[in-house]
């Protein structure tokens, strides 16, 4: 699978370090980056596996997932059944939004996407079972690339703010600290991870 590196991040980069709260969390990770596979139904797919659920843990299910499947494909999955899934790790119910998934490949995944703004992709994404607005947020940052998204459904990101910022108690103050990284804030997420996981997450 194919991996693809933003176009945007060397801005992005040059932008952070000018930050007096990240600047120095750049110079600690490195310039290295966000990266996309190219297969949007496998990352909808490990988005799932991923909620809730600790990033060591979904490594675990989804390399159980990969061993049964072969290739995390629409194809794949109908090939299987619900209970073989769920018996990867999965609980029931995302077992079976990755069943849905499968079933409904050709609406979900064959759409104009590059016509489409970051919002109309979120809107069509969150119409399916088991994909609300925090999976729609890392696909668009981890299959779409886009440049500046940011999650307040996701703990890892409010605890960075906070790392940085301790006063930032709400959910709505760590999203006014956000602004002052557009249009980069999906580069900041990467970063306020990295202070909490200096191991890359991946979707």
């Amino acid at each position: 699978m194919g991996q693809r590196q933003p176009n945007w991040w060397n801005d992005a980069l040059a932008f952070l370090r000018q930050d007096d709260l990240l600047g120095p969390v750049v110079e600690e990770h490195g310039p290295d980056g966000i990266s996309s596979r190219d297969n949007l139904f496998q990352c909808l797919v490990r988005s799932i596996v991923g909620q809730q659920i600790s990033v060591l843990a979904a490594d675990a299910i989804w390399g159980r997932l990969v061993d049964h499947l072969g290739s995390v494909t629409p194809e794949a999955v109908l090939a299987s059944d619900q209970a073989s899934i769920a018996s990867c790790g999965l609980t029931r119910p995302k077992a079976s939004y990755v069943m849905g998934l499968a079933e409904q490949a050709e609406p979900l995944l064959n759409q104009p996407w590059d016509d489409m703004s970051d919002s109309d992709i979120q809107r069509h994404l969150v119409g399916y079972r088991g994909v609300g607005p925090w999976t729609a947020e890392m696909v668009l940052m981890f299959h779409f690339l886009r440049p500046d998204v940011f999650s307040l459904g996701d703990i890892g990101l409010i605890r960075g703010v906070q790392r940085l910022v301790p006063e930032a108690e709400t959910k709505e103050a760590v999203g006014q600290i956000a602004e002052r990284w557009r249009p980069y804030r999906t580069a900041a997420a990467w970063y306020l991870w990295r202070i909490l996981d200096p191991v890359p997450v991946e979707y």
